[in-house]
């Protein structure tokens, strides 16, 4: 007669993690990717960074799906299903514009793995996508940044995004999440652009009041 799952509490969900990388770590860490033995991990990373893309998106992007004319890229098999456009701006759409003159002609992937040599009768081998765990975990450790993934770079975009002012529901589309619950996580950055929309509303609001006590107002008015 009783659902004994009635007596059962829930719990609270994590706020979720919300590692980001402060600016020296940024800085740090963009230098030893630069001096990476990788030449293609300083580019993969800013590509994150700059879009907050995961990173099979960023490893499994191909050129039919970048257009640098109208600076995008779409990405269309996305984890919530939904395609998603990644502006291109800045930097790197520098880096896009530079990758696109040096393609490979053997693959659309722009960022393929290193191809093998092989016999002149074997068949070619399908090119897979670049795995780069292994320099962007070196590069961490030179950089002497800890506790942080890849997935982390998106958090760091999210996060600069809320801590420049950006809304939670601008932040929600840039991440491609079709809901706010994900990104509850990064509105504390957004605090000093909150306090700056409560001062603009309340002047607005009390505009052309008579300051003072309520005793000096009642004797002005």
């Amino acid at each position: 007669d009783d659902n004994p799952l009635t007596k059962v509490s829930k719990e609270k969900e994590p706020r979720g993690r919300c590692r980001y990388l402060s600016e020296s770590e940024r800085d740090r860490l963009l230098l030893a990717c630069r001096d990476s033995a990788s030449p293609d991990l300083y580019d993969a990373v800013v590509i994150a960074l700059s879009t907050g893309a995961r990173q099979m998106e960023i490893m499994g992007m191909r050129w039919p799906q970048v257009d640098l004319n109208r600076r995008r890229a779409t990405l269309e098999d996305t984890k919530n299903g939904e395609t998603r456009v990644l502006p291109l701006t800045g930097h790197a759409l520098e880096i896009m514009e530079a990758r696109a003159k040096v393609r490979r002609i053997d693959t659309d992937l722009i960022f393929p793995a290193r191809s093998r040599p092989r016999r002149y009768d074997a068949t070619p081998p399908e090119v897979k996508p670049l795995d780069l765990r292994t320099p962007f975990e070196t590069a961490l450790k030179r950089a002497d940044v800890a506790d942080f993934t890849w997935h982390d770079l998106r958090h760091t975009a999210a996060s600069y995004l809320a801590m420049n002012g950006a809304s939670l529901a601008e932040i929600a589309t840039f991440l491609g999440h079709k809901t706010l619950a994900m990104v509850w996580r990064y509105a504390h950055l957004s605090e000093q652009h909150n306090a700056g929309v409560v001062t603009r509303m309340n002047i607005r609001m009390f505009e052309g009041i008579v300051p003072g006590p309520v005793s000096e107002r009642t004797a002005a008015g």
